[in-house]
């Protein structure tokens, strides 16, 4: 059986929209325990929430608290 719980973040009804504050302030976090510099331009700017979403999965993977990027289920 398929697994469909999954949804690719691209394909979320408000995947357009601004990134939350709390993206932003996990997304801070997480290239702060990464040891990468925070992309204060970047994230000025606004990503929405489908790009933070696969941003944290990248990051989560970087930081080492995840094995291997995963889509994550999303609110759409």
């Amino acid at each position: 059986m398929a697994d469909n719980t999954q949804k690719d973040p691209k394909d979320w009804v408000s995947g357009d929209d601004p990134m939350t504050g709390a993206q932003e302030s996990y997304l801070t976090t997480l290239f702060e325990q990464a040891h990468k510099p925070v992309p204060r331009d970047k994230l000025k700017h606004k990503l929405t929430k489908a790009e933070a979403s696969e941003l944290i999965d990248k990051m989560k993977h970087e930081a080492g608290l995840e094995r291997t990027p995963r889509r994550r289920v999303g609110r759409a």
